[in-house]
């Protein structure tokens, strides 16, 4: 339990000696690990593949987030920090090789080792490990950010927390995680969490920080700069302590990075055309072929870059929220989907240039089969067969719509389950036996532009069911507000999944803290199968039993009907200043976190 954190810290000095001793013949320290086999690259490797290790230092990148921001600590529920700054300040004790499913390598820890059935997990810090202050990285701030973060921090470092019995240093430079679960993800999990300085907060309250009260860190970027809600400047340091690690080779070239803050989309696409921004990310296919057709691009200062990925499509697209009863009945979020007309929408929105979501893991070998369950498969959801929502093990896939405005057939079927929902028409008005209206608000940030138009379209389409549907569109302080308390009855949700799924699933969509304030679980999801398949999914011992569980989890969560899902793409877009480079292997997660601005470089045109 977390309370057992501190205790072995009271152990004397004398006393690691025999800890040494009765630990050796356990295991044997490792420079990486793997979710499943062997890691892919060897002790000696001299850099990630997608970096370039020659790349040259200096220059700068400007981008763009929409909002604003009131908090410079990323790890606390208070507050709205900019995204990026848990990645780039700051370090944990492994890092993860992009290019592999789940492979973690050492940064703050030089060696991993864990016993046959990963019960426990060893790290060894590196004597070299400095704050960006010039104070080394010790055990101590190890086990207190353990502590700190699992009981203070934000909820999503709560659930590795709940499943750690306790936390023993067991040498000057080492110390010894102890799981109260089986779960063979857990050894990763913990050598991912972010380390923070314990005598920066010693006498303060860790979750009561203002803006000025940043944390410290690791990472390669300092904010040297700052305008609440207008501008952040993170700038490379350059005392930091890992530049010549393999995994840090060829990374973190450029000097600065700045993030500037706009109102909404529209207006950040206008200050990276006018220059301000030199890189921007472009999700929407039909702009990135319309839109990009301006003066700098025409000269070749701007270049398109596309980058291919083999990452499941994940869910995006708009949650329903089942702790509202209007949202409980599966025939309700069935007529929900089927009004949806994605044909008519994504034609409109982005010339049908890009793909329908299909399932949570589509585009992977991860994801659900078409038609009825098989194999292994249909024997994990076998016993949850009286809970399941109908075609998770008969076969489910989304209601397919046409290209016309009306979409007539979907809203014939549409009309007929609310029916069968105690649902009926009166003077133009869906209502309840009661009399009560189907009415609903979908909540927005203020500058997602693109979301408010497929909403204008959406709505249309549940008024001709009688479905009245309002759009509030709040600031981002607002909407972290109201998403952290569960107050809304709709609202966007990304959920960008990985190769290796793990325990970040029960974060997502497990029943436990599906009601607490702050849970990731917006749909409020409640199922036994799921959590079932979450659990085969963190235990698997071999990839087929692995595969099999994330295909009846992808079937549960597919067939229960909890999001509106738009569209996803197999290349990342970005548009940037030529002199912006990076290498030629990109890896097979694509553009996220750890590749840009991770291993680009700056390089001055020889014009």
């Amino acid at each position: 339990m977390i309370a057992d954190y501190f205790r072995p810290l009271r152990r004397a000095a004398a006393g690691f000696a025999l800890v040494f001793l009765a630990f050796a013949a356990h295991a044997e320290p490792r420079h990486a690990i793997a979710m499943y086999g062997t890691p892919a690259l060897p002790p000696d490797f001299v850099s990630l593949p997608y970096a370039n290790p020659n790349a040259p230092g200096g220059g700068r990148v400007v981008m763009g987030n929409t909002g604003g921001f009131d908090s410079l600590n990323p790890f606390v529920l208070k507050g709205t920090a900019p995204w990026q700054l848990r990645f780039l300040g700051y370090e944990s004790l492994m890092a993860r090789n992009w290019d592999e499913p789940f492979s973690l390598y050492g940064l703050l820890a030089e060696s991993v080792e864990t016993g046959p059935d990963r019960g426990w997990v060893e790290f060894t810090l590196r004597p070299e490990a400095r704050f960006s202050d010039g104070s080394p990285v010790t055990v101590a701030d190890v086990i207190w950010s353990y502590h700190v973060l699992g009981s203070e921090g934000h909820p999503r470092y709560l659930g590795l927390a709940q499943k750690i019995k306790h936390i023993e240093q067991t040498g000057p430079r080492s110390l010894r995680i102890t799981f109260n679960t089986a779960d063979r993800e857990l050894a990763l999990l913990a050598g991912l969490r972010p380390i923070l300085k314990k005598a920066q907060w010693e006498g303060r309250d860790f979750t009561d920080a203002g803006l000025h009260d940043i944390p410290l860190g690791t990472g390669a970027y300092v904010v040297a700069d700052y305008e609440q809600g207008r501008h952040v400047t993170l700038r490379r340091n350059p005392d930091y302590w890992g530049r010549d690690l393999p995994v840090r080779r060829g990374m973190h070239n450029l000097d600065e990075f700045r993030i500037e803050f706009f109102a909404d989309d529209s207006v950040m696409f206008e200050a990276f055309k006018s220059g301000l921004l030199t890189a921007y990310r472009e999700g929407n296919a039909a702009k990135w072929a319309r839109d990009y057709d301006f003066p700098a691009v025409r000269r070749g200062d701007i270049v398109k870059s596309e980058i291919a990925h083999e990452r499941p499509s994940g869910i995006t697209g708009y949650a329903m929220n089942t702790r509202n009863p209007l949202f409980s009945d599966w025939r309700v979020r069935e007529a929900m989907l089927l009004a949806f007309n994605f044909d008519y929408i994504n034609g409109t929105l982005t010339g049908g240039r890009q793909a329908r979501i299909t399932s949570y893991f589509s585009n992977s070998a991860l994801a659900m089969r078409p038609g009825p369950s098989q194999g292994k498969v249909r024997a994990l959801l076998a016993p949850f067969a009286d809970s399941l929502p109908p075609g998770a093990i008969e076969g489910y896939s989304l209601p397919e719509g046409n290209d016309t405005k009306r979409n007539r057939q979907n809203l014939r079927r549409a009309a007929k389950l609310l029916r069968e929902a105690g649902w009926r028409v009166q003077e133009g008005r869906l209502v309840d036996a009661q009399g009560r209206p189907f009415a609903f608000d979908v909540l927005l940030r203020q500058g997602d532009t693109a979301a408010h138009a497929v909403w204008e379209i959406y709505r249309r389409a549940l008024a001709r069911l009688g479905i009245e549907a309002t759009i509030t569109k709040v600031d981002n302080a607002q909407f972290n507000q109201r998403e952290t308390e569960l107050d809304f009855d709709m609202i966007p949700i990304r959920r960008s999944l990985s190769l290796s799924p793990g325990n970040e699933q029960r974060l997502y969509w497990g029943s436990q803290g599906a009601q607490r304030p702050g849970t990731r679980n917006l749909m409020g999801v409640q199922s036994a199968a799921i959590d079932a398949m979450i659990g085969r999914l963190v235990n698997a011992r071999t990839r087929d039993n692995f595969i099999a569980a994330a295909r009846a989890l992808d079937r549960a969560l597919t067939a229960g009907r909890y999001v509106i899902p738009i569209w996803t793409s197999t290349v990342d877009r970005i548009a940037h200043v030529k002199e912006l480079k990076y290498p030629k292997n990109t890896p097979i997660y694509g553009d996220r976190i750890g590749w840009m601005p991770d291993v680009w470089w700056y390089e001055e045109s020889s014009k």
